[in-house]
């Protein structure tokens, strides 16, 4: 098997072991995190009813202003803007989903940053 494909599985078992344990959690909505190269995305969604609560990412209006949006100081705003739009729609409680990704770096800069700010996960 190839050098990519081992990697892809890896990520796909890595995904789905996550998942796995945020359906187990239940009725709390999810916080999923999808990193990139140059931008960081967080939503909050409701897997219940199959929506998107509230959103939030380095290509938001509200961050326009961030001078690189690929570092941990532009996750850690990205952070404090998904705790911000979430304490407007009166959510405490999330799941934190971080994918296939590992808790470390900018994922892990933007779970803080949102605990930081009021959110429980």
């Amino acid at each position: 098997m190839s050098r990519i494909k081992k990697k892809k599985l890896a990520e796909k078992r890595r995904s789905s072991r996550v998942r796995y344990r945020i359906r187990q959690s239940g009725d709390r909505p999810r916080l999923s995190v999808f990193r990139s190269l140059r931008h960081i995305y967080a939503q909050i969604i409701d897997d219940i009813n199959g929506i998107t609560l509230a959103s939030a990412s380095t290509l938001s209006p509200e961050l326009k202003d961030l001078p690189t949006t690929g570092n941990s100081m532009a996750a850690e705003k990205v952070g404090e803007l998904i705790a911000k739009k979430a304490r407007d729609k009166e959510i405490e409680m999330v799941t934190f989903d971080r994918g296939s990704k590992l808790y470390h770096g900018r994922v892990k800069a933007l779970a803080e940053s949102a605990r930081a700010n009021g959110l429980k996960f």
